[in-house]
């Protein structure tokens, strides 16, 4: 959590913003956490955060490359570490429920999709492009 802390500090700073309490309390929340948060789960977890408090410490951190939303098709978005922070990864994305699991592929699919991509943005004129793949279902909870 060091190296999050300084890479926090250093965003923040980036951006004329100070590495408070309650946003060192979010970024280690969720990097404890074992997939993506919703704010009702962040509150469960953490009874000292104010919900107002929450929601705008998530945007300074999102703003600051610090967390990442994940957007689903119920009524919360989910929250996680930004990717450069932890691994790279992807989603599965339950249409019925809105839950989000992390899943990674094996390194030579990566290989192979960031090939593909990467032609696609020489083609379109993209710069610095990554990627992130959410696949969409029904995970086996809701089919059952």
């Amino acid at each position: 959590m060091e190296d999050v802390d300084v890479i926090a500090v250093a965003r923040l700073h980036r951006d004329g913003q100070r590495y408070t309490d309650k946003r060192r309390q979010l970024l280690h929340l969720l990097a404890g956490a074992k997939g993506p948060l919703t704010i009702p789960d962040m509150l469960k977890r953490r009874r000292n955060l104010a919900q107002s408090s929450v929601y705008r410490n998530l945007v300074v951190l999102e703003m600051a490359g610090l967390v990442q939303k994940i957007v689903t098709r119920d009524e919360w978005a989910r929250y996680e570490l930004a990717e450069d922070l932890t691994e790279h990864h992807h989603h599965l994305i339950c249409s019925e429920c809105g839950s989000v699991q992390d899943f990674v592929v094996s390194p030579r699919l990566e290989r192979s999709v960031d090939q593909a991509f990467a032609k696609i943005a020489e083609k379109t004129g993209f710069t610095n492009v990554n990627h992130r793949l959410d696949l969409v279902g029904v995970c086996p909870t809701c089919t059952t």
